[in-house]
């Protein structure tokens, strides 16, 4: 599993407070310390934090994470207003070295730069890397980022499958675990060995495999490519461009 492997989950946009989003996050660090004990603490960048340490600590507290929230809006070059329909971003990580990252942006209201989203990438070094891809543990992460965040769609995949798939930035991402959020549309029928496991009332998780896939394996990339066909014929792939 040399590939680079991450799990994403993305929706477009949405108005919330620093508050709202603080709520979501501190169910998902939460949770994440529950997924695995190397999640037990984050860290975040800033001025003065302990050199011992890979950065500032994150207090996973709703009221804590609404400061920082708060503290990291995004401005405007000249008289550097805050950009109030952008959201708030976040980046952690749980060590100096051989790190898992996680990518945060959420309460972002213009359609522009992006979608709202929370990414996971598990750190390179092994075997903290294979116990972190190995089942049950990114479905469960896969599960509390839906829990979390409530997506439009998640999954889990590599960089380097996602390439050999995409064909546009704006469409849903089809990996080993896919989530699909009813507001998407109806799920078709899909083939063998694919699973399709309900997600409380919010939509559907599609287990392509209980392992990662690999851009690699031929057949790998077959099984996600006609699954991404059978998805895009029932409109659930393409996603509006933002203007």
């Amino acid at each position: 599993m040399d590939e680079h492997y991450y799990l994403g989950a993305y929706w477009g946009p949405r108005q919330e407070t620093a508050l709202e989003c603080a709520r979501r996050a501190e169910l998902f660090f939460q949770g994440l310390a529950r997924c695995d004990a190397s999640f037990a603490q984050w860290y975040r960048a800033g001025r003065g934090f302990p050199r011992d340490l890979p950065g500032h600590p994150i207090t996973p507290e709703k009221d804590a994470l609404a400061r920082l929230f708060l503290e990291r809006r995004l401005r405007t070059d000249g008289d550097k207003t805050v950009m109030e329909d952008m959201g708030f971003r976040l980046m952690a990580w749980t060590a100096k070295q051989d790190a898992t990252d996680i990518s945060l942006t959420c309460g972002k209201s213009s359609p522009w730069g992006g979608p709202n989203s929370c990414l996971l990438k598990p750190t390179r070094s092994s075997p903290l890397r294979e116990r972190l891809l190995t089942a049950p543990v990114p479905a469960d992460i896969l599960t509390l980022m839906v829990t979390a965040w409530d997506p439009d769609f998640a999954m889990a995949s590599s960089s380097e499958m996602v390439e050999q798939l995409e064909t546009s930035d704006f469409e849903v991402r089809v990996g080993w675990l896919t989530y699909l959020s009813r507001r998407l549309g109806r799920l078709p029928p899909l083939p063998a060995p694919v699973r399709i496991e309900p997600v409380d009332e919010s939509g559907w998780l599609l287990v392509l495999s209980p392992e990662p896939l690999t851009a690699s394996a031929p057949e790998h990339v077959a099984l996600c490519m006609r699954v991404r066909e059978l998805l895009d014929r029932a409109g659930l792939i393409r996603r509006p461009a933002g203007p």
